[in-house]
């Protein structure tokens, strides 16, 4: 099984017991077949038509649907009905959240991981961040000194803004970037960091889907309506060593460039062509393996995530602390 991914425009629907992608060409009319049982997850990029017969399909089959807006942002996820329900998890989640000293132990390790993979990046290019690499070891040091959520934010408020401060430093090309900003991006930076993020944020959600954990108890982002707070908790994690590498990487190989973001909105919005070369980078990088420290064994980043999430139903239900996950490579 894999991610399939659609960039054009038409309209999906079930076709017998398969799905079927049709959209117009330079007057012709096409159609892809996809089967099912070969879909983990559908990434609609276009504007695309679908209805609730499909809906139904990919609810049966455990089909995880990711939907993008015109520009490009992440607008929501189809998630299928649960199939690994366990009362006994959700209980210990909550119990988890409900008890402060528990959700704070918690909400810790997310921003250490985090901080750990931010450390481990800019080591990477001391040279260029040194002062910066310093501010944020020093940080590091400080989050377990925190005694509530709103202290700990604060720590990673102040790990991420010296973080990216660094970024004009570490890419090579000539880019725009003073501060992070979101909703919505103001420059290429911001509008290539955004999605990135939204990617790895996804990603996390379809590994929660597969475990027994809720993905709306959470324990550093407040839990709220209409979102997935814990793939924002564990995808602080990975958004560092997964998403800004592979930024890194396209940035200062110049596989994607200012080319590639449309100049009439200030280079905010990444264009069909960038997103498909930034979409295969994080796959690939996904499916990239690596020879686990502890199960001796060959593992893809991808499944590196799901580890980390057995982990963390291992702790809500007493087994086993929980640490979060540090790179070692």
């Amino acid at each position: 099984m894999r991610d399939y991914y659609i960039f054009k425009s038409g309209r999906v629907s079930r076709k017998d017991n398969s799905v079927m992608f049709e959209y117009s060409e330079e007057g012709q009319e096409k159609h892809v077949p996809i089967p099912v049982n070969d879909i983990d997850a559908l990434y609609l990029f276009g504007e695309v038509d679908l209805n609730t017969k499909l809906l139904n399909f990919f609810s049966q089959s455990n089909v995880m649907v990711h939907f993008f807006n015109y520009y490009g942002y992440y607008a929501g996820t189809f998630y299928p009905r649960e199939f690994l329900n366990s009362g006994d998890v959700i209980v210990r989640q909550v119990a988890s959240y409900s008890k402060k000293s528990a959700r704070l132990e918690l909400a810790k390790e997310f921003v250490k991981g985090a901080a750990y993979g931010t450390i481990q990046n800019l080591k990477r290019y001391k040279e260029q961040a040194q002062d910066e690499l310093e501010k944020v070891e020093s940080y590091f040091e400080e989050i377990d000194k925190q005694s509530t959520i709103s202290q700990l934010m604060g720590i990673e408020g102040n790990i991420k803004e010296t973080y990216y401060a660094a970024f004009p430093k570490i890419i090579t090309q000539e880019i725009e970037f003073t501060k992070r900003v979101k909703n919505p991006p103001d420059n290429m930076m911001n509008a290539l960091i955004s999605f990135v993020n939204s990617m790895i944020y996804t990603e996390v959600l379809r590994e929660i889907y597969k475990t027994q954990l809720n993905p709306t108890i959470s324990y550093l982002h407040e839990p709220g309506y209409r979102r997935f707070s814990l793939s924002l908790d564990v995808a602080e994690i990975f958004k560092p060593i997964y998403g800004d590498r592979v930024i890194f990487a396209l940035l200062n190989n110049n596989e994607l460039q200012q080319k590639h973001f449309d100049k009439d909105m200030n280079y905010a919005y990444l264009l069909e062509e960038g997103r498909k070369i930034v979409v295969k980078a994080i796959d690939e990088k996904l499916n990239t393996t690596i020879m686990h420290k502890q199960l001796k064994q060959q593992v893809s980043y991808r499944r590196i995530i799901r580890l980390e999430l057995y982990k963390l139903v291992k702790h809500v239900l007493g087994e086993e602390q929980y640490s979060s996950f540090k790179i070692w490579w």
